[in-house]
């Protein structure tokens, strides 16, 4: 019963850092530009879709296939937030509440119409492998995941600390007005921010689409997991982020087992509504900050 336990405990981080990096690039947006992204799981599906055509089409590796799909994902959440994010920014919630779900609802009957609504996968090198560490068996797919999407976010972090761009970021995320008196060009700075979130979107689409088949509507869920995972975790925190994704799989896994696996949702949707009766902020947020939306 000791090993059970120890293996799903690792299976649930392991996935929890998946479901991490899909969240990162919901609240790197929101943090920066304060705007709630609900077609940000389609984005994840965008990634899934592009890592597919890629592996099937030219015998592409997923994690190859990165390579290609982050520079095109970054100048897609671009190209979306000149056309549709920059004139909604700073607009009541329900202006962007219904644009960013209108968007999502583009993408998927995009997808519907180009790929059909059956369940497509890929394979990778690393298919159908299994890492056994000490009485621990882990499939090498989410081991390598799990690996990316921890390089990616600490990445991620030390551009947020350390760059030019990254500091930019962070003063537009603390005051937007100040930050152009001091002659930060905000636009540009939020056409980065989204592109960088949708380019964590394609990332975290590739890494999944080795581990789990990818159809039109499957951004519904995941964007359902990223907004539980970053409120939880707290809005506009990276690291809130990854303990709130970790948190989440842990949950997952665990709840599948011993209550069943029809019982994962419920039971991680009461862990969350428990959190946020005692500190609304989430975890890693600010206290009153969901009173203003920082």
């Amino acid at each position: 019963m000791t090993m059970i336990l120890v293996q799903l405990i690792v299976s649930g981080i392991l996935l929890g850092i998946i479901y991490a990096l899909v969240s990162v690039g919901l609240t790197l947006i929101f943090g920066v530009s304060r705007v709630k992204n609900f077609a940000h799981g389609d984005f994840v599906m965008l990634g899934m879709y592009g890592a597919y055509v890629l592996n099937t089409t030219w015998d592409i590796d997923p994690y190859i296939g990165i390579l290609i799909v982050a520079p095109v994902m970054f100048a897609f959440g671009w190209f979306i937030a000149r056309l549709l994010i920059k004139p909604i920014i700073g607009a009541p919630q329900v202006a962007q509440i219904f644009a960013t779900l209108g968007l999502g609802l583009v993408l998927q009957n995009i997808a519907l119409f180009v790929f059909g609504a059956d369940f497509r996968s890929a394979t990778s090198v690393a298919s159908g492998h299994i890492v056994r560490i000490g009485g621990v068996s882990l499939p090498l797919a989410s081991l390598i995941a799990s690996v990316v999407a921890l390089v990616v976010i600490l990445g991620l972090y030390l551009f947020l600390r350390r760059s030019y761009l990254g500091k930019a970021m962070r003063a537009v995320a603390q005051d937007r007005r100040a930050a152009a008196l001091m002659s930060i060009n905000v636009s540009r700075i939020d056409f980065l921010t989204f592109g960088l979130g949708a380019a964590c979107a394609g990332i975290a689409g590739a890494l999944l689409v080795p581990l789990m088949p990818v159809y039109p509507t499957v951004g519904f869920n995941l964007v359902l997991i990223a907004f539980v995972v970053v409120i939880l975790g707290g809005l506009g925190s990276l690291w809130g982020a990854l303990v709130g994704g970790i948190a989440i799989g842990l949950i997952e896994n665990l709840s599948a087992f011993f209550i069943g696996s029809e019982m994962r949702q419920v039971a991680y949707f009461v862990v969350f509504l428990i959190v946020l009766l005692v500190r609304p902020a989430g975890l890693f947020g600010i206290k009153g900050s969901e009173k203003i939306g920082a």
